[in-house]
């Protein structure tokens, strides 16, 4: 039985990963449309640029709002200060078109957490578009008629690979876990917007060879908030190619958004509705009765859809 469960799985992996470069954009008209990347920081090296480029193009057809920045803008070791140029190898200068100067909401990753975080957060007083409050932090958008909630959170601190590393991830352990998940539980508590969506870094559930213990530790301390609440989708980065799944005993989607650079290989776990290596971003768009979020490859090809309607 478990034999043909993988066999269905597999099949259904294979129609799914169908791609379809996108010809008609109608499908964004009159809609709430915003981007989702992350894990773009890579000095302008493997497909960063190209990425770039295609979400600037595509932008003049969807005209997204803002731009989600699900952690790890800068890898190596982390932005030093205001003025490291890696704000503008990574950022300013390859995130140029006009299409994306608009507001980037991000998020810390772990590379953030091996540099200086408070200049990160100080960023925001020197790019016009850098808009970063807090390390968590949370905004409702009501565009088009449709109201969503979007809370971004603060992952590395709730898992102790890095709170208890204090060598590599100094910020990490000074950081209140339980006040931000408490913090947390209270947002999603008063959420009352059409459609709710948390933005961590790392992933809850997903294939990775990235420590396990990273998956548990937010298992058991994050996803039981969550699955109290009305959240539709968990998105994060982290681990550089796109997933998509659903667990037993929760409404969730968890999206795993891949990387804008270094693209890794991937393969289906349990709950797995989608998995790909390629590298790319996503267009989230928004209406009163649906929440699409569209996984987009670097030649533009939609590799696949989470879909969810009222």
């Amino acid at each position: 039985m478990r034999k043909i469960n993988f066999l269905l799985l597999f099949l259904t992996l294979a129609l799914t990963s169908a791609k379809a470069q996108i010809t008609d954009y109608s499908i964004f008209e009159d809609k709430f449309n915003f981007y989702i990347a992350n894990d773009l920081g890579r000095n302008g090296y493997y497909d960063q640029k190209p990425i770039a480029e295609l979400m600037g193009k595509m932008g003049e057809e969807i005209g997204p709002e803002f731009v989600v920045a699900a952690g790890d803008i800068h890898h190596f070791e982390g932005v030093r200060s205001v003025n490291d140029p890696l704000w503008m190898t990574n950022y300013e200068l390859i995130y140029s078109h006009p299409e994306l100067m608009i507001d980037w909401y991000p998020i810390l990753g772990n590379h953030e957490y091996r540099g200086n975080t408070q200049a990160v957060l100080d960023y925001t007083n020197v790019s016009r578009r850098w808009s970063m409050p807090a390390r968590y932090y949370t905004k409702s958008f009501n565009e088009e008629g449709v109201t969503v909630r979007i809370v971004w959170i603060d992952t590395a601190p709730l898992i102790d690979k890095y709170r208890n590393d204090t060598q590599t991830y100094p910020d990490a352990c000074k950081q209140d876990m339980k006040k931000q998940l408490a913090w947390i539980d209270d947002v999603l508590t008063k959420a009352k917007e059409d459609w709710v969506i948390v933005v961590g870094h790392h992933p809850i559930y997903a294939e990775t060879s990235k420590d396990d213990s990273e998956r548990s530790d937010l298992q058991n301390r994050l996803d039981p908030i969550l699955r109290k609440h009305k959240v539709d989708m968990y998105v994060c980065g982290h681990i550089h190619n796109f997933q998509h799944i659903r667990m037993n005993g929760s409404n969730i989607d968890y999206v795993v958004n891949s990387a804008g650079s270094l693209a890794r290989k991937v393969k289906p776990v349990e709950g797995t509705l989608f998995c790909s290596p390629e590298p790319g971003f996503a267009v989230c768009t928004a209406t009163k009765n649906t929440l699409d979020l569209r996984m987009i490859d670097k030649k533009g090809n939609i590799l696949h859809t989470v879909s969810r309607q009222k």
